[in-house]
């Protein structure tokens, strides 16, 4: 590794707020050359570190922050060594659960005879505060220990966070109501009682706290524990897909039938680990099985289910050439695949990657929260202290000024703040995975609200990307003409054989020997099928070989003109019998994305490097007004300058290499992921399954995520400007205060879960 950079990626233990977050951000990047993201929702740091920097180091710079860090796994170094698979946390969510559970049943029983021995008097016996104070430091010490414990593990190298409001919030509580009971308050003025422990008949009620104490431990407890769970619920999409393949794989041996005859081969099957399986390894997938990787179908034929990793709802058919994706479920039929590629060079694995990167991210308005929640804590601390300054000094009870202290402490824990945008970043990318929508940042969303134009490319995005057989016409059999065809034209790798072949082999058309063949290059091909010598190639060729063309086939061929098809005629018994149009077809649901483009507030705009009659064909069949054609790549980049020069602001959406430098060039860059490498690495967002529908449910996700982010960012904002001055006047009890807290931050992910319920039109 010398010279290079290592990623690594840390589980933390201990963060509860953006405080915390931006505490071990500024103690890991205090090493010489390493940036780090950390990220609250998923409790994770990724650092990139230069070789010489030791995971011990890193460790060490966590636990300097006062939490503690354990590596989950070496991702990659820039050297290009191996990836490992993505794993799940090795800190298991459902024990932190169980733990806070249990806290919170217990400190719940015993704080609520506390609670109500305080508020109603009439439960009140002789010596209860007694009781109270036997009930409520269990629950205050042992049910408050994990937001104690942080808060001393911080203090010990000279930090505040939001723990160490709620230690000082209870704690105060608690010690003043030991005070009251032990040492009385006698000698203290403004008191509404004055009493002392061996006085009695004193009341000293009105002095405890022991509720608050125990109230708002408990409340905490609880908007912790739901917090927890509900942060697992967000992350569930990422969790299954990277669950999504299979554990053991039946591999395709070859062993020798006979030892004395090495040239007789068998197959047998092993079953073996998936982190076994080898590039080149042909497996088997039964119905019923995920495929275990990435790889091409070399045998059989079956139904694909690849909803959960394309998003695309209807079954795939595979069969032998077909391109199979790891994760995906055969249902119907048996498949033979040979792996190209395995572990973390998968989709699958790429595509969890993605997703994970993405959630590490973070928007300028988080990053502003970030900053102020550093200095945030300090700043509440002194809130606290001049209250109660002001109180005393305006001749209140301290009764009265404890109290509105006490309820600054709690009612101001920026909890809310540090999870705004990472657990509605992380539902948004887990939702986004399911339908086949990457979604590289939180700066993508933000680019995706205001989006007015989008530029699509034709080839790939509007059209299929491929030439198939779109019209057919013969004189007499189109069936006839079609399988003559074929024939001369199986050997070919031409895409418009190919179309020819792959139309003929859908229909099922018998196949037929050729011979004499013969090819003239840009031209066509002849040769003895059935037979009967047929030409099959350009108009001009058949009428250079004194092949007639009938009036009949002479209108057709002037449609196809008009159309601006690619036309292949079949000729035999030396006249023109058949025409084949060939065409890259639109994609079915091109019209409705495009109408639904339009409802976003988005003009779409056809943007081409084929000719201006192909292009205007396809902008009429789809509804694009706006057509620009024969564009080169360099003209592609100046139409999404131009447009931004006039104000626009532009999404590019493309599946090409020559697409790549306008996709990074225009606000939104969207790829389609049956596109090439180069447009996708430019793109913001990356479409699994190529559908242009999905696409425009990308740019929907995206803006209502940035919506949803910016909605708990308000909220968070919001109540902590509103509820400080409001606790400082004396407007909160402590204990309310504790569960408003609570609340904000429980609102902030169940706000962010909402993104669960997102439909796509598709």
């Amino acid at each position: 590794m010398p010279g290079g950079l290592q990623t690594l990626s840390l589980d933390i233990e201990g963060m509860t707020c953006a405080s915390c977050v931006a505490r071990v951000e500024k103690r890991l990047t205090a090493l010489e050359g390493v940036e780090a993201q950390v990220n609250l929702a998923t409790e994770r740091a990724t650092v990139s570190a230069p070789a010489g920097v030791s995971t011990d180091d890193l460790v060490q710079a966590v636990a300097k922050a006062g939490y503690t860090a354990t590596v989950r796994r070496v991702e990659r170094e820039q050297a290009g060594s191996a990836a490992t698979e993505p794993s799940v946390s090795a800190v298991d969510p459902s024990t932190t659960s169980t733990t806070l559970r249990t806290r919170l049943i217990v400190s719940a029983a015993l704080a609520l005879p506390v609670v109500l021995l305080a508020m109603v008097p009439a439960w009140q016996f002789d010596n209860w505060q007694w009781l109270s104070l036997t009930l409520a430091t269990p629950v205050v010490f042992w049910g408050g220990y994990p937001f104690h414990r942080a808060t001393f593990a911080t203090l010990r190298h000279g930090s505040v966070t939001m723990d160490t409001l709620i230690t000082l919030g209870t704690g105060a509580a608690y010690l003043w109501s030991v005070w009251a009971l032990f040492f009385g308050m006698a000698g203290m003025t403004g008191m509404r009682h004055e009493f002392t422990f061996f006085a009695p008949d004193a009341d000293p009620s009105s002095a405890l706290y022991l509720e608050v104490a125990a109230g708002v431990t408990v409340f905490l407890l609880a908007g912790r524990l739901i917090e927890q769970r509900s942060k697992r619920v967000a992350g569930q999409a990422l969790r299954d897909l990277m669950t999504l393949g299979a554990a053991e794989v039946s591999v395709l041996r070859e062993r020798a039938a006979d030892p004395t005859d090495l040239m007789a081969a068998t197959r047998r099957e092993e079953r073996i680990p998936i982190g076994q399986l080898l590039v080149g390894d042909r497996f088997i997938v039964r119905p019923g099985e995920a495929v275990a990787t990435d790889g091409t179908v070399v045998e059989g034929a079956a139904s694909v289910d690849e909803s959960l990793v394309t998003g695309e709802s209807v079954p795939v058919e595979k069969t032998a050439g077909s391109r199979a994706i790891g994760g995906t479920v055969a249902r119907g039929g048996s498949l033979v695949v040979r792996a190209t590629a395995v572990g973390a060079e998968t989709q699958l694995a790429r595509m969890a990657q993605a997703v994970e990167a993405a959630q590490l991210g973070k928007s300028r308005v988080q990053r502003l929260a970030d900053r102020i929640s550093s200095v945030f804590v300090p700043i509440v601390l002194v809130i606290s202290l001049v209250t109660a300054i002001v109180w005393a000094a305006a001749g209140s009870s301290m009764e009265a000024a404890f109290t509105a202290a006490v309820a600054v402490l709690i009612i101001a824990c920026p909890c809310a703040l540090g999870l705004a945008t990472p657990v509605a970043l992380l539902v948004g990318t887990g939702r986004g995975a399911q339908l086949g929508i990457l979604i590289a940042g939180p700066a993508a969303l933000e680019r995706a609200s205001g989006i007015d134009r989008l530029v699509l490319d034709k080839t790939g995005t509007v059209t299929e990307g491929r030439m198939t057989l779109a019209r057919r016409w013969a004189s007499a059999s189109t069936d006839e003409a079609l399988s003559l065809a074929a024939a001369l034209e199986r050997g070919s790798e031409h895409p418009i054989a190919q179309a020819v072949v792959g139309a003929s082999d859908a229909a099922g058309l018998q196949y037929h020997q050729v011979t004499d063949f013969v090819s003239v290059e840009g031209q066509g091909v002849t040769g003895t099928v059935a037979g009967e010598h047929v030409l099959v190639g350009r108009a001009s060729f058949a009428t250079e070989r004194d092949f007639a063309v009938g009036a009949e086939a002479a209108a057709v061929l002037r449609d196809a003109a008009e159309r601006a098809s690619t036309v292949v005629v079949v000729a035999w018994r030396g006249e023109v019998r058949g025409v084949l149009e060939i065409a890259d077809t639109v994609k079915p649901e091109a019209a409705a994305a495009i109408a639904a483009a339009r409802g976003l507030g988005m003009e779409p705009v056809l943007l081409t490097g084929d000719n201006a009659r192909v292009a205007a064909r396809v902008a009429a069949e789809v509804g694009i007004t706006e057509v620009i054609a024969d564009a080169s790549p360099d003209d592609k980049i100046a139409l999404v300058e131009r447009l931004q020069a006039q104000g626009h602001r532009v999404a590019m959406v493309g599946d090409g290499v020559n697409d790549a430098a306008a996709i990074a060039t225009a606000e939104l860059g969207i790829a389609m992921g049956t596109g090439t490498d180069a447009a996708k690495g430019a793109a913001d967002l990356s479409i699994v399954s190529g559908s242009l529908t999905t696409a425009v449910d990308a740019i929907r996700l995206s803006r209502r995520t940035l919506g949803i982010i910016r909605g708990n960012l308000f909220w968070a904002f919001a109540y902590n400007v509103a509820a400080i001055p409001l606790a400082a006047l004396g407007l909160l009890n402590p204990m309310i205060a504790g569960a408003a807290m609570a609340f904000s931050s429980v609102f902030v992910v169940l706000n962010s879960l909402r993104l669960r319920s997102f439909r796509p039109r598709s």
